[in-house]
């Protein structure tokens, strides 16, 4: 992406819930990178996504997800990569990790080629190449079988990302070392692969409709009154995971997103009429967001007033009472959401469908939505404490069972939502916001 941004306006998207590659897709580009996920969105939606933000591109590159046949649930292709490629009429470019190969690398390419062949394998970039030799191996081996080689990427140490335990390092984290790799990658881009070949590819991909949203989007949007309505969004090292398409429903809903920072700021932002806190890592920086006694305090407040507020993740752990983090140490919190969170070895992830458990922040009891989960840490529910959703059992075997918190318009879940699956989710959000905007306004004036 950074070497095609150099002289094009290049869209970035990613398939499926990760937030942290989408982040060095913005970082390349300078574009909000998009989420592509076929689990939680309907087709239409996913479609509709795409189409919006490639529209004002020169080039979209679609980063994939696992192996590219691998999908969710009974349905193998289910929010796969060949899925999205099917949906979005997209031609596919293997990336082939050839290190320990070179004539068995046509093998594999062939077998991708041949697995679906409704699937468009229009070229292969190898990775990890030994040499010129090597390369020249490869190519011979691989364009044999009809799929041309894009090029032969060496083994360049140099270019890796450190990772921890929830992925990769955040470019938040590291902006400096950011733009050291991507000025690595897009000499290296550059220099081993046929980046005119790759543009040629998406130029003869097949065009995409723009789905019909004016409906359903008018039809959710209705209600709102004039006006916009503030609502305070948590972002800094703690706080960095955000869909940029749930911000811009917001937006189309008629918010303005204020940026605030729970670990530096001692107040929260004026104005506002809600909080939104995403997901991130508030257990490496457990000490210093305990330590921010004013901004805990000022979440009170807001809380104590009635304001909106709602939290995903990394936003529950900070809402409860307590963090304890790796060592044992334990943090004092918000207090909004009674318990306190703990971090456990195991990882939780994976898809869920859930229903709201009650009416409140994002609507009515019983509604059924698609998210994710993606932690290390356990929330203590205290026995008695009101979900915000039922998660439905995948397996007969199972049972529904309570997840997250939520009391008036507080709904705090370890459940991340995409609020493209539903235009109703932010329109919801953001009345609920407004209504409170205008109660505040009447009690002054009274």
């Amino acid at each position: 992406m950074a070497a095609l941004a150099a002289d094009r306006r290049v869209q970035g998207f990613k398939v499926g819930p990760d937030y942290i590659d989408p982040m060095y897709h913005t970082a390349a580009t300078g574009r909000p990178s998009r989420n592509l996920d076929a689990w939680m969105l309907p087709p239409a939606a996913v479609q509709l996504v795409f189409a919006r933000a490639a529209a004002t591109a020169d080039v979209s590159i679609i980063e994939g997800v696992m192996g590219f046949f691998d999908g969710a649930g009974s349905d193998p292709l289910a929010g796969s990569t060949a899925q999205m490629a099917l949906l979005l009429a997209a031609p596919v470019i293997l990336v082939v990790d050839c290190s320990h190969m070179s004539v068995s690398a046509a093998a594999v390419v062939h077998g991708f080629h041949t697995f679906m062949p409704k699937v468009n394998i229009a070229g292969v970039i190898c990775n990890r190449v030994g040499g010129e030799r090597h390369a020249a191996w490869l190519r011979e081996a691989i364009t044999q079988y009809g799929v041309p080689v894009l090029g032969c990427l060496p083994y360049l140490p140099d270019l890796a990302i450190p990772e921890r335990h929830l992925g990769l390092l955040t470019v938040e984290e590291r902006p400096h070392a950011v733009q050291t790799f991507l000025a690595g990658a897009r000499e290296a881009m550059a220099r081993y692969v046929d980046l005119e070949a790759v543009v040629g590819l998406a130029e003869a991909a097949l065009p995409l409709p723009l789905p019909d949203s004016a409906g359903p989007l008018a039809a959710a949007l209705a209600a709102a009154s004039d006006g916009v309505v503030r609502i305070g969004v948590a972002r800094d090292e703690a706080f960095c995971f955000y869909y940029a398409d749930n911000l811009d429903a917001l937006r189309a809903a008629g918010a303005e997103v204020v940026w605030f920072s729970p670990l530096r700021d001692a107040v929260l932002p004026p104005g506002i009429s809600g909080l939104y806190f995403g997901g991130g890592y508030p257990e490496i920086y457990a000490a210093a967001l305990s330590a921010n006694r004013p901004l805990l305090a000022a979440v009170r407040e807001a809380h104590a007033q009635e304001m909106p507020i709602y939290a995903e993740c990394g936003g529950l752990m900070y809402l409860t009472e307590a963090l304890e983090d790796a060592e044992g140490q334990r943090h004092p919190m918000v207090g909004l959401v009674p318990g306190a969170c703990r971090m456990e070895r195991r990882l939780v992830m994976g898809y869920r469908e859930v229903r709201l458990a009650a009416d409140g922040l994002l609507g009515a009891a019983g509604q059924r939505l698609r998210g994710h989960e993606f932690h290390y840490s356990t929330w203590q529910r205290p026995e008695g404490a009101p979900p915000a959703y039922v998660i439905e059992p995948r397996h007969p075997a199972e049972q529904p069972r309570a997840e997250g918190f939520a009391s008036g318009y507080l709904h705090a879940s370890y459940i991340h939502l995409h609020f493209g699956q539903d235009a109703r989710l932010a329109a919801q959000m953001v009345a609920r916001c407004r209504l409170w905007q205008e109660s505040r306004g009447r009690a002054q004036r009274s």
